[in-house]
């Protein structure tokens, strides 16, 4: 069986609703799923799973929240080749730079070899009907693209 770390950072409850969706739908398409906040997760911990799924709130002006550095600068010296990932998060459209914690995060991803297999899901403030419907989807293809894959 596939396994995913879904991993997040939540200030309002925004992110982590999307987390749990995310979780939820990759479990029921078949893959082992733990999620976990950013501050109870170490970076390395990413090694351990076939897939990666990140998410995380845009704090000021597009910048990584205080809670979710920790973990970011752990993953600095992983090798995340051959890993699939996505990534996901919510920002405020009245900054100059939307959701620019997800395009941090991914690019990280993509300098430590992980293959973006999907693309990112953005949303300002809590998930609208339709962003909580990409969110599932991001999780089954993620479970699904893992079975394939294994």
């Amino acid at each position: 069986m596939s396994s995913i770390l879904v991993v997040y950072a939540s200030l309002t409850g925004n992110t982590e609703e999307a987390a749990e969706i995310i979780a939820a739908a990759a479990r029921e398409a078949g893959a082992d799923t733990v999620l976990k906040e950013a501050f109870d997760a170490n970076a390395e911990e990413l090694l351990q799973y076939d897939g990666i799924i990140i998410g995380a709130y845009t704090w000021g002006d597009g910048e990584l929240p205080d809670e979710f550095l920790d973990f970011y600068e752990g993953m600095e010296r992983l090798d995340l080749t051959g890993k699939k990932a996505a990534v996901f998060g919510s920002g405020d459209t009245s900054y100059a730079i939307y959701c620019g914690a997800v395009d941090t995060i991914e690019n990280k991803l993509k300098e430590l070899g992980a293959e973006v297999a999907c693309e990112s899901l953005k949303f300002e403030y809590g998930a609208s009907s339709g962003e909580k419907e990409r969110a599932a989807e991001m999780g089954k293809l993620m479970a699904g693209l893992l079975s394939v894959a294994t």
